[in-house]
């Protein structure tokens, strides 16, 4: 039986056998051992992390420890509210940083959860927050809403996402669209942070991953 654990760009959380090629977490969500419990996060620290970083594997979803959260990629990620952890993608985490605060490079990582706190949800509802931008500013490895779906802007194109990979591809629209990468994000996106993407996201390209720690 799937443990419901998998992160979608729409900021669900889900019961799927995939898992991703990546972790992380938002604090200890799991009310008994492998059940999800009501919260959708504990706290503003939302990582990413390397499902290969040294160390024992961990028991999943274990109440009173971080809930491991799984993610097809990294773009997925960035669009759920996650950023890199400082911990075991150290290199990926600081990388983030220039490319979103090219002009405070020494931004530390509780003022950067507490501004991505700020965009990625809305305090009453407790759901995730979206903006708009036009589909032509928006960077490679920013998510849209389209039609109820999320689509990850790749080029010239949008790829439409699923728990699996992405399957269908468009040519990249004009007009609004409504965002869901949270802006300090997209700002990274923009200034030149490159995430890992999922390999149906190219599949004309070979996809190896790049080494981030």
């Amino acid at each position: 039986m799937p443990l419901q654990n998998r992160v979608t760009p729409l900021g669900e959380i889900l019961a799927i056998p995939d898992r991703g090629l990546l972790m992380g977490n938002r604090g200890a969500l799991a009310k008994k051992p492998g059940i999800l419990g009501k919260a959708l996060f504990r706290g503003k620290r939302w990582i990413i992390c390397d499902t290969e970083f040294a160390g024992p594997p961990l028991p999943l979803m274990q109440p009173g420890k971080c809930t491991q959260l799984f993610f097809l990629d990294e773009a997925v990620a960035l669009a759920a509210g996650h950023r890199p952890c400082f911990k075991c993608l150290n290199k990926a985490a600081k990388c983030f940083v220039a490319a979103a605060w090219p002009q405070k490079p020494g931004v530390k990582a509780a003022a950067m959860d507490n501004i991505l706190h700020e965009q990625r949800i809305d305090p009453e509802k407790k759901k995730p927050l979206t903006h708009t931008s036009r589909f032509e500013d928006l960077p490679c490895g920013a998510f849209v809403k389209r039609h109820g779906e999320a689509w990850l802007v790749l080029h010239s194109s949008l790829v439409r996402y699923t728990p699996s990979g992405y399957d269908r591809r468009i040519e990249r629209p004009t007009g609004h669209a409504t965002v869901l990468t949270p802006p300090v994000a997209v700002d990274a996106l923009a200034g030149g942070y490159s995430p890992i993407l999922h390999s149906t996201a190219c599949p004309e390209t070979k996809c190896e991953r790049p080494e981030r720690r």
